[in-house]
């Protein structure tokens, strides 16, 4: 933020003092946005003058609007216990704001608890140990044992947001950060060594994917093919690297093994997915997770912990970050003693600190010895009704210059993400350390995604996440029907001569009807007994997605028999048909898959129209490249919400995994003994013993 800026919201906030007569408390700039735009005009002529470098003031809680001069005195002191940030969101406690992050209600349970206690619990064992200290004779009173404590800490609470979110469910998204915000941040590492693990999401992979993360960030480009390329480069004398992290493979396949032997398809979809730039790169860095199951999760971990550094988890909303933080943060280590630190910490240069608008207004400007004296709290031992004697920590100090949030202390089982479907969860910045200063796993706020959401029904939008594998039915698309999916997303074939197989791996149901009356359906203006989830007015806006062409051959995978060498043996070539496939990818939903079967006649007919046309020409006339006009593949239409949220890429072919899942090994053990004859060699054998 510029000086003209900061000296804007300034003038602002005094004529609003002078008006009101009252002194205004720390208001920050983060949590005013509005009183920045208004700004932002004025500020822009200012600074087109100077050319003065940024300074930046240091940040402050915002814990009142307005400091009452005798009524709100012990609202602040309690105010002050509360935690610097929430663990569940990362945003800044505060309570001013009550539908912003980190807000936090005084009169809450667990808040007040927190706050009387100062962190601290007295359990059982610890009243049975004071009771023990008073009834000791005069010779254990002797005895310096030290003054007392509760053992059992109090785990702090959520703001009132996530509060909501863990317990009801309900809850508002956040303004996503741009990729820029989270350059900005990556900026302020205090580590030499970082890594980016770039998540992605299973459920309509590679649409989650930031294909130009290495230019936007200023990092280490992927390695090429070349042998001679290489390894690492620094930037700012920092070296940071990429992994790609796809998260919830289980979406995929039922079966670990089945979802290893996708591995080259995952990495031919991704490398088309980042276009010229992915042509001859190496495609090592890819992982494939299962939070759920369990799948790979450790290996992450112990890469994580080898590594050290900085861990950024950079990613899309809702793509599984917080819940990937939970099974990758090496838990449990912080008293392994480490010998060796494969980086270094970068010196930070703290800025002056500034004096807060309320005290420039009281014209009250004092040192910070003369603040607090003999480096007592604040606080005093004033309280609630049964407070102990609760003494702080001195915190790091925030400053508007950083934007990471200062790093709690370190213990061996912090406080995890809140992990919720409503996308954007994630406030601000969660750096949790490891290994006595090893490294660090931060969870950044995710990019935007789409608005999707935005044009589904308040109660059905929790129904646009995936959250378990589906099994879908095979829909039968014949000339003049499209498919229907939720009921304002149509899919409709532009081939009246081509039969389309649908198999939907999408949480919202489809259904299959004729044409017209699912465009009734899909622009609301036809009573059906269809739900259509979306908000009304949203067929006013339905647009066409694109066409899409079925175009790669899965005549191998899906001619069944007929081709295996155990059955007729017959090869693909020989085939007079050829099987054509796509997958249709709807953001944030899943995919659809699509396969058609198509005489090979239909290309060679379209080869020799070609090749006529092209002897045809007069002379003068461009002529047509062949490479250019493409063979008439069978294509469907797509139409959804401003035309936006869909794709397609090469298809998977997932239905055919669910079909031959690997079932348990049939272990056959010893065979049973032949009771044949038993009774009679039994009474034989009876017979000769006497």
């Amino acid at each position: 933020m510029s000086v003209c800026s900061r000296r804007g919201v300034s003038n602002i906030l005094r004529s609003f003092a002078r008006q009101v007569r009252e002194p205004v408390a720390d208001l920050p700039i983060f949590l005013c946005p509005g009183l920045l735009q208004a700004t932002h005009l004025r500020a822009s002529q200012c600074c087109s003058t100077t050319s003065q470098p940024a300074f930046r003031i240091p940040q402050q809680r915002l814990i009142s609007s307005t400091v009452s001069r005798s009524g709100q005195k012990k609202t602040i002191q309690y105010a002050e216990r509360l935690p610097a940030q929430c663990a569940g969101c990362g945003a800044l406690s505060q309570t001013v704001l009550k539908d912003e992050p980190g807000f936090y209600t005084l009169t809450r349970r667990s808040v007040k608890e927190y706050m009387t206690s100062g962190g601290r619990k007295t359990t059982e064992e610890d009243l049975v140990i004071q009771a023990s200290l008073k009834n000791a004779t005069a010779t254990a009173n002797n005895l310096n044992l030290g003054n007392f404590s509760p053992t059992k800490s109090i785990e702090p609470p959520v703001c009132d947001r996530c509060h909501a979110l863990k317990h009801h469910d309900t809850g508002v998204s956040i303004y996503h950060p741009s990729i820029h915000n989270i350059q900005d941040t990556l900026f302020e590492s205090p580590f030499k060594y970082n890594h980016i693990y770039h998540v992605i999401d299973a459920a309509d992979f590679p649409m989650s994917l930031v294909p130009s993360l290495y230019k936007l960030l200023q990092i280490t480009p992927q390695r090429s093919l070349n042998r001679r390329s290489k390894t690492g480069r620094f930037y700012n004398g920092q070296k940071t690297e990429v992994s790609f992290i796809v998260t919830r493979s289980d979406l995929l396949a039922p079966a670990k093994a089945q979802v290893d032997s996708m591995m080259p398809y995952l990495r031919d979809v991704l490398r088309d997915a980042l276009g010229r730039a992915g042509k001859d790169v190496r495609l090592g860095n890819v992982r494939c997770v299962s939070s759920r199951r369990g799948w790979w999760t450790k290996e992450l971990k112990e890469d994580i912990w080898k590594r050290g550094g900085g861990g950024w988890l950079v990613g899309k909303v809702n793509v599984g970050k917080s819940q990937l933080f939970h099974d990758i943060f090496p838990k449990g280590r912080s008293g392994i003693s480490v010998t060796k630190k494969p980086f270094k910490l970068l010196p930070i240069v703290e800025p002056e600190p500034d004096y807060t608008l309320q005290q420039a207004l009281e014209g009250k400007v004092f040192s910070q010895e003369e603040q607090n004296p003999g480096n007592e709290s604040a606080l005093g031992s004033e309280g609630l009704v049964g407070a102990t004697n609760w003494e702080p920590t001195e915190p790091e100090p925030l400053n508007t210059s950083l934007l990471l949030p200062p790093t709690p202390p370190e213990t061996n089982y912090p406080e995890m993400p809140l992990v919720s479907s409503l996308p954007g969860t994630t406030a601000s910045p969660i750096r949790l350390s490891f290994g006595n200063g090893k490294g660090e796993l931060i969870d950044l706020p995710g990019l935007s995604r789409g608005d999707l959401e935005l044009h589904v029904k308040p109660e059905h939008r929790s129904s646009l996440v995936m959250r378990s594998r589906v099994r879908p039915e095979q829909q039968v698309i014949k000339p003049g029907q499209s498919l229907l999916l939720g009921g304002f997303i149509r899919i409709t074939p532009t081939d009246p001569d081509v039969i389309i197989l649908s198999y939907a791996f999408t949480p919202i149901l489809p259904h299959l009807t004729s044409t017209e009356k699912a465009i009734g359906t899909q622009e609301q203006t036809r009573e059906s007994t269809v739900q259509n989830i979306s908000i009304p007015g949203t067929g006013e806006n339905i647009r066409s997605a694109g066409t899409f062409h079925l175009k790669w051959d899965v005549t191998k995978e899906r001619a069944g028999p007929i081709t295996r060498k155990d059955a007729a043996a017959i090869s693909v070539e020989r085939l007079p048909y050829q099987i054509l496939a796509t997958d249709i990818l709807i953001e944030g939903c899943g995919w659809v898959e699509l396969v058609a079967q198509v005489r090979k006649r239909r290309f060679e007919t379209a080869t020799e129209e070609q090749f006529s046309t092209k002897r045809t020409l007069r002379w003068g006339e461009n002529e047509v490249k062949l490479e250019s006009i493409e063979p008439p593949w069978p294509a469907v239409e797509v139409f959804s919400p401003n035309g936006k949220f869909i794709a397609s890429r090469r298809p998977m072919n997932a239905w055919l995994h669910l079909m031959d899942k690997p079932g348990k090994l049939d272990v056959k053990g010893r065979p049973r003994k032949s009771m044949k004859g038993a009774k009679k060699l039994a009474k034989q054998r009876a017979r000769a013993s006497v």
